[in-house]
């Protein structure tokens, strides 16, 4: 295993080596030292090219790692997330003989165990395979690991773990944390997608969520025919999702096959908490009479109570167009630094919705919201929650499939549609007028009025709006007062230290002599702050105070 790790190494260096030393020389000039230099977007392309070509030649895991890098934007720059965004995980399957062998391994003899059996693989990917079967007249699926697949995913994680140290010298502080949290998630994601028992688990819990919806298909899981490495399920047939000239054929009304499948992923994410996290078209799929297929759930993930509430605020206050709850809502979720510039993102803010509006004023997208923040993001680095990311990711991907099925599509108005039935926006509504009510009751009128203008104040603050000017009285009389002070502490501090090294070190009427000549100090000091005046101030915070310094 190491001796294979070791050579793994040597061919990933041999790979990424330029294009690091070209990142160096972007930082400095001269790779040790120099001046930074500006990179135009069509070379970060370039490059961008050619690292998702070293992750093809390297195989399986790379592809995988690709994969989550690509809904990392607090790592990668834009133009790298773009290019990697196109990695589909679609590679030629293994020779049948190995997944043979790791069938009969783990569920019985072929022959035995199955009625049918085609050999030729219906599709192949990184870490695994599959293939048609057929038991007591009814279609299964079979997805069988990939043969020696362990073996090479745990000499990469190896060699991931040791290139760590060489890639931080290449980049900041703040975005080699987050390669550091990154191996850690690539090495779970990677262990749990091998994983088919997990696999099913969650094929299973995801069903059980979708059992009264009839629009909806999970393929039903045969637990007494899966392992770790083999997972066994129904078959079910549908046009691809992205076929549309086969959908218009079939006479299904795309657009409502768009809702269906927002409103899906709505109630996986912001309801169920579990969700199917790697939508892509080859993954998706339609039944003659309308019904949304799913596949693959080997990529998938969970929500906290508390980002799906998170979520909620944030689809409320894009459709509001409120930037400063959308910010709010991403610093709250981890999404977005609290450092961050907010005057410079509630404008990308207004123009990414001003944008997405297009000549429609009501339409707008929220993919391209996510895409400015994204890009955003990357100028403040951060470490983005897991499943917070593939939540983004996800969102993303659905966006662009319903645009697909329907050109005109408007993701935030069924959003916000969908979360007014499920009830979450009207009881948003009535906790905010009780919340009001209240005030009213103990604090009156003039309470309800002020805290929205205090709220936008703060807002104003908070994005740099406002200047805060401060004057002293009698400036001149002040800071010689404090002069005096910070003198006579000074003097203080060093004749009580003086006392102390003689006590220790010399005679006792020494320490008291030295003793006795702090006292006066000590008086003088105590004396200056009981005397009237002070440091006082005038903040020029009111407009009475502005019309005067204006005239």
């Amino acid at each position: 295993m190491m001796l294979r790790a070791y050579r793994r190494f040597f061919v990933v260096a041999y790979q990424f080596l330029p294009l690091l030393l070209a990142y160096a020389r972007d930082r400095k000039r001269f790779v040790f030292f120099g001046r930074g230099r500006q990179v135009p977007t069509e070379t970060k392309r370039k490059r961008a090219r050619s690292l998702l070509d070293s992750l093809l030649r390297l195989g399986p895991t790379f592809i995988k790692l690709g994969q989550l890098l690509s809904t990392r934007p607090d790592v990668l720059p834009p133009e790298y997330i773009e290019e990697f965004e196109r990695l589909q995980d679609d590679v030629p399957p293994a020779e049948w003989a190995g997944a043979k062998a790791v069938i009969e391994a783990d569920v019985g003899p072929i022959e035995e165990t199955f009625d049918e059996f085609d050999t030729e693989a219906i599709s192949g990917a990184s870490l695994g395979q599959v293939y048609v079967a057929e038991i007591d007249g009814e279609q299964v699926a079979v997805k069988v690991r990939r043969p020696d697949i362990g073996p090479l995913v745990e000499a990469d994680l190896r060699v991931v773990r040791w290139s760590l140290p060489v890639l931080m010298r290449f980049v900041g502080q703040a975005r080699s944390f987050s390669l550091e949290t990154i191996a850690d998630e690539f090495e779970k994601t990677i262990r749990e997608e091998m994983d088919y028992e997990r696999e099913r688990a969650m094929l299973v819990e995801i069903g059980e969520n979708f059992a009264a919806n009839d629009r909806i298909r999970i393929p039903d899981a045969l637990p007494e025919l899966s392992s770790d490495r083999v997972l066994t399920m129904e078959y079910v047939e549908g046009t691809k999702i992205s076929d549309v000239e086969d959908l218009d054929g079939l006479g299904l009304d795309r657009t409502e096959l768009a809702v269906t499948l927002q409103e899906t992923y709505l109630q996986m994410i912001v309801q169920d908490g579990v969700f199917h996290a790697d939508p892509h078209p080859g993954n998706l799929a339609v039944r003659d009479d309308g019904t949304l297929v799913f596949y693959d759930f080997g990529m998938s993930g969970r929500v906290d109570p508390f980002i799906q509430r998170k979520i909620i605020e944030f689809y409320m206050a894009v459709a509001a167009q409120d930037t400063d709850a959308i910010l709010d809502a991403l610093v709250e979720m981890g999404t977005l630094s609290p450092d961050a510039d907010r005057e410079v993102m509630s404008s990308v803010m207004e123009l990414a919705i001003a944008d997405a509006r297009g000549e429609d004023i009501e339409q707008y997208r929220v993919q391209q919201i996510i895409q400015q923040v994204e890009d955003t993001i990357y100028e403040f680095p951060l470490r983005l929650p897991p499943n917070l990311a593939l939540v983004l990711r996800v969102a993303t991907v659905v966006e662009g499939v319903c645009v697909t099925l329907d050109p005109e599509f408007d993701f935030i108005s069924v959003a916000t549609g969908y979360l007014r039935e499920q009830g979450f926006i009207e009881e948003s509504a009535r906790d905010f007028v009780a919340e009001r009510a209240a005030e009213a009751r103990d604090f009156g009128e003039s309470l309800v009025r002020v805290p929205p203008k205090l709220e936008s104040t703060l807002d104003d603050l908070d994005r740099g709006d406002v200047t805060l000017t401060v004057e002293f009285a009698r400036e001149e009389e002040t800071f010689d007062r404090l002069a005096k002070r910070i003198a006579l502490a000074a003097l203080l501090t060093a004749t009580l230290i003086s006392a102390s090294v003689l006590y220790a070190f010399a005679t006792t009427p020494a320490a008291a002599v030295a003793l006795v000549a702090s006292v006066p100090l000590g008086i003088s000091l105590w004396r200056s702050f009981r005397r009237s005046g002070g440091i006082s101030s005038q903040p020029k915070f009111t407009r009475q105070r502005l019309r005067q310094q204006d005239e």
